[in-house]
């Protein structure tokens, strides 16, 4: 656990779910390369608080789901390693669409792919391109002395590593891992080398081609340019000097001449011109490289210890196989396909076309090999008429670019703009998608492909709006209870509503309407309203008062929707107070009860204006 301060810091600049550092007693950072434990604490630039998950600082207390990998896109082609003969041009993608997190899986499939490129044959005379290679190494000091470096022919070496041999000098090495791409791997095959490895490729010179020589070895053709040639010769009886064995003509290929009698030392090639070209083989039993007519013979020994000549061919000038006569009697087997004469040959000829492009970058395609017919003497294509039905051969096809798809934007069409007239918007739907096959497709989230996101949404624009009636807000509801009505102003407005137009400019059907009719809620009911009493009718006694009673709305106005027997009296009985005795009169005439004891409070509550407690309080009510 990392407690000292100067670690926190140095953990915080860098990823410790993925690389534990710790600091030493001497204050120097080490690591083990080990990541920290599952739920150990952690922080980033986007996590204030973590915990380390798979290796992955994740918000603490969570545990994501891991992201599987997805290919990226390919990047486009390189250059050709050659510029003929057949060279190889590569593309390559990455695993980062998106990246495996979190314990997701690796990208399944080749990160790097191939193709041909530069098929055609390089000019007569030019330099084997595996000796080339070799050459450049003749300026190199080589444990501090140079050398010519040659191409190593022999066996015990890897096909696609680049073996040289010093030129007069007893030995070999390797000066490069491996060759360029393109270089043949053997000289007696057309694959390649690719990334060091040995790769197949058709007679056409094209990787993961089928197409194959027939025995002419006329690439892709149906074998009627040639014939075969066999036989065993052996000699009724022993002559002096050589005796001719076979004629080989010029253009003959896969010659292959075995002799029985365990020893070729006594057989012998002249050329067409009389000249003797090879007189005498070894007799070692290893392998040799004879170059001889356009091409190279190899001497090899088979199993049962006899040996033989052999050679891919064609051969540009005839050949006269001789044998030497001796005491015992030579027994020769031979065999090669000599070229038939143009004369005789069929005019046409059914013949593959190369391979169709892929129908498909991902995610499985197909390519076609047609048959075309072509004119035996030039091979240029001709109508299919010409040549003969029973002998058409098969159309090809095979599967090419199986790999599935990166990550991509599938986008749809565009919607109708949201306006007829002027500005408006529109959209389309917009999916991050990954097709894995043809019938396949994978819905994916959108962080899984390139960024940034295609627009869902853009603006669109449409002819000029016609002027257009823009109507404001309505006012409050009038009154304010009980059917009312509301207003607004309704103006004819050009159609960016910035300038305002006489209303004759727009429609008068279309024009919205000015007023509206609106209830907000019931007003409250009439009621019955008093106005003060009047002075009583009587000066002195008994008498009358009387007073206002109307019927009055909410709003004040006069109404006949009170109800009458909720009307309240507009009359009342009233006293009025007489005046006192007049001076003179006796005391005893007016005078407060002895019983009654609250006179002072009559008085001081002034209920002397009431005949009962003026008359029971009559000397403290005048002030006597």
């Amino acid at each position: 656990m990392q407690t000292n301060s100067a670690a926190s810091n140095m953990e915080s600049n860098r990823e410790v779910c993925s690389e534990l550092w710790c600091l030493s007693k001497s204050n120097r950072c080490i690591t083990n390369s080990i990541p920290a434990a599952e739920g150990t604490l952690c922080q980033t630039h986007t996590i204030d608080k973590g915990w380390c998950y798979k290796r992955v600082c994740v918000p603490f207390g969570s545990r994501p789901e891991g992201v599987d990998g997805a290919w990226g896109p390919w990047t486009p082609w390189g250059d050709c390693s050659r510029t003929c003969g057949g060279g190889v041009s590569s593309s390559s993608r990455h695993c980062d669409s998106p990246r495996p997190t979190i314990g997701g899986k690796y990208c399944l499939g080749e990160r790097r792919r191939h193709r041909s490129c530069n098929t055609d044959d390089c000019p007569p005379g030019s330099q084997d391109f595996r000796e080339m290679q070799c050459s450049e190494f003749d300026s190199i000091p080589f444990r501090g002395k140079f050398y010519t470096w040659k191409t190593y022919r022999g066996g015990g070496v890897k096909a696609c590593s680049l073996t040289c041999l010093a030129e007069g000098f007893n030995f070999y090495t390797e000066r490069a891992a491996a060759v360029v791409d393109g270089t043949p791997c053997r000289p007696d095959t057309v694959d390649i080398c690719v990334s060091g490895e040995c790769k197949h490729v058709g007679c056409d010179r094209v990787l993961g081609s089928d197409l194959r020589e027939d025995k002419c070895r006329v690439c892709g053709g149906d074998g009627s340019a040639c014939e075969t040639i066999e036989g065993v010769f052996s000699p009724a009886s022993p002559a002096a000097g050589y005796e001719e064995v076979v004629w080989i003509p010029k253009g003959s290929v896969h010659i292959f001449i075995q002799d029985l009698n365990l020893s070729l030392s006594h057989l012998a090639l002249k050329g067409d011109q009389e000249s003797l070209l090879l007189e005498g083989l070894p007799g070692t039993p290893q392998p040799h490289r004879l170059p001889l007519a356009g091409t190279t013979f190899q001497l090899r020994q088979g199993p049962d210890q006899t040996q033989s000549l052999e050679a891919l061919g064609p051969i540009n000038a005839s050949l006269i196989v001789m044998v030497l006569a001796r005491t015992e009697l030579a027994a020769l087997r031979y065999r090669f396909n000599a070229p038939i004469a143009r004369d005789s040959l069929p005019p046409y000829s059914w013949h593959y076309a190369p391979w169709t492009k892929c129908s498909a970058q991902c995610a499985g395609g197909s390519q076609v090999q047609a048959v075309e017919c072509r004119n035996q003497l030039d091979s240029s294509a001709v109508a299919p008429h010409h040549c003969s039905a029973h002998s058409k051969l098969p159309k090809r096809q095979r599967a090419c670019n199986t790999e599935p798809c990166p990550p991509d934007w599938v986008v749809g069409n565009w919607s109708r703009c949201s306006r007829s007239c002027d500005a408006g918007v529109r959209s389309r739907s917009v999916v991050c998608q990954r097709r894995v096959s043809a019938a396949e497709e994978k819905a994916l989230d959108d962080s899984a492909c390139p960024q940034p996101r295609p627009p869902v949404l853009e603006a669109c624009q449409g002819p000029a709006c016609p002027p257009e009636w823009a109507a404001l807000d309505w006012s409050e509801c009038t009154p304010s209870c009980g059917p009312g009505l509301r207003h607004r102003v309704v103006l004819c407005k050009s159609s960016d509503h910035r300038a305002t137009l006489p209303p004759a400019h727009c429609p008068p059907a279309a024009k919205p309407p000015a007023t509206m009719r609106c209830n907000l809620r019931r007003c409250p009911p009439a009621r019955w309203v008093t106005g003060e009493w009047g002075e009583c009718s009587a000066q002195c006694g008994i008498g009358q008062q009387q007073r206002a009673v109307r019927c009055s709305s909410h709003t004040g106005q006069p109404s006949r929707e009170c109800a009458e027997a909720l009307r309240p009296p507009s009359t009342q009985q009233c006293e009025a107070k007489c005046d006192s005795a007049p001076p003179g009169d006796g005391p005893e005439e007016c005078k407060d009860v002895n019983k009654v004891a609250y006179c002072p409070l009559v008085l001081k509550f002034q209920f002397c204006s009431r005949a009962y407690f003026r008359q029971m309080c009559c000397k403290t009510c005048h002030g006597r």
